[in-house]
């Protein structure tokens, strides 16, 4: 009987799919990724969200159980938890990959067998900290379905991040494609996304680069940081009906991703710490000291005031810091942040996550 039972869980084991997707880090160029612009990310080693599927007869998502929480020791606790960590989990995100997965190889005429599945999810990205933990749980299961149904080969890497942000949409998640193309490509990734061609194919132009171009980065992210989906809808309706001043720092800001290539290139990092800098303060100009939180302000502050260059890694809630001085400026870094209340770590580059199959799907 224990034999039979351990070969039944070993069988199990071998039959469950796994995968990782990252946290993001837009170092340049970002918002300019939903105004037709450029961006520079990477992905973030420090924090990740790893999906699970196994065949199962029902096809099951199941609730985390502490993200998924539906069951508290009283109506404090409960209040406490809204308060801390919002009202949804991942098990959403789940449902909408698997939906628009669905949609989308019906669309395009891709056959998947009639089995069902088990998901489940971790994440230990923090909350709320414009790191992309929702889109890393979206992006991480739907490598797991291309895995499971064996269609890896059949959908193109360009256009995983659009299924990726379309799962988001369904769910009136807002946001781009830069921090989806960084978590399906890994490494550091040059972005254009100029209007013509995200127009005739639906995707940019990416362009992976080599992670050893960085210089030593690190994280500054606060214990209660704001809400990161708040910060895009005035500019956004701004630069719709025309606004000069939004247009014209929008193509600023684009502008900076591509001379940050440039000096990534060249190892200028004298360049780089100042285009860091000037893509914040184009952010802050934009959007205004309200929309962007006086928290978040802070963090980008508590750095220059060591003399570190210093931007938000997405929408706030962390912040992507150079410290052009070495190891003596992060040591006085350290004790700024220590002071300030912020949390500070190295940042852990991931190099690339495309396999044999992936790349043989790139576009020529």
């Amino acid at each position: 009987m224990d034999r039979h039972q351990n070969t039944e869980t070993a069988s199990s084991e071998a039959a469950t799919i796994e995968h990782r997707a990252y946290a993001r880090v837009g170092l340049l160029g970002n918002p300019s990724d939903v105004y037709y612009g450029r961006t520079i990310s990477f992905s973030l080693g420090n924090f990740w969200a790893s999906v699970k599927l196994h065949p199962s007869d029902e096809l099951v998502i199941q609730p985390h159980p502490t993200h998924d929480l539906v069951v508290f020791r009283s109506l404090p606790h409960l209040v406490n938890r809204l308060d801390n960590e919002g009202y949804y989990g991942g098990v959403r995100l789940l449902m909408a990959i698997c939906k628009v997965f669905s949609d989308y190889c019906k669309e395009k005429g891709i056959h998947l067998d009639s089995r069902n599945f088990t998901l489940s999810y971790d994440t230990n990205i923090p909350r709320q900290t414009g790191l992309s933990g929702s889109s890393a749980i979206v992006c991480a299961a739907l490598s797991c379905l291309l895995d499971f149904y064996n269609v890896r080969h059949l959908i193109k890497v360009e256009v995983r991040p659009g299924i990726v942000l379309e799962a988001e949409k369904q769910l009136g998640i807002v946001a781009g494609l830069q921090d989806r193309v960084a978590q399906v490509y890994g490494s550091l990734v040059y972005m254009e996304f100029g209007k013509e061609h995200m127009d005739s194919l639906g995707h940019g132009i990416y362009t992976p680069m080599d992670i050893s171009l960085l210089p030593p980065l690190y994280l500054i992210y606060a214990e209660n940081p704001s809400d990161s989906g708040k910060v895009h809808s005035t500019v956004r309706q701004r630069w719709l009906s025309g606004d000069e001043l939004i247009i014209s720092s929008m193509k600023e800001v684009a502008d900076i991703a591509k001379e940050g290539r440039t000096a990534l290139l060249e190892k200028d990092y004298t360049k780089l710490a100042a285009l860091m800098n000037s893509n914040f303060d184009l952010r802050r100009r934009m959007f205004g000291d309200d929309a962007l939180g006086a928290l978040n302000i802070e963090m980008v502050e508590v750095a220059r005031r060591v003399g570190a260059a210093s931007k938000f890694t997405g929408s706030g809630g962390a912040v992507v810091v150079f410290c052009p001085d070495g190891p003596s400026q992060v040591k006085l870094l350290e004790e700024a942040c220590l002071s300030a209340g912020f949390k500070l770590e190295p940042i852990k580059v991931i190099p690339s996550l495309l396999n044999e199959v992936d790349l043989q799907t790139l576009s020529k």
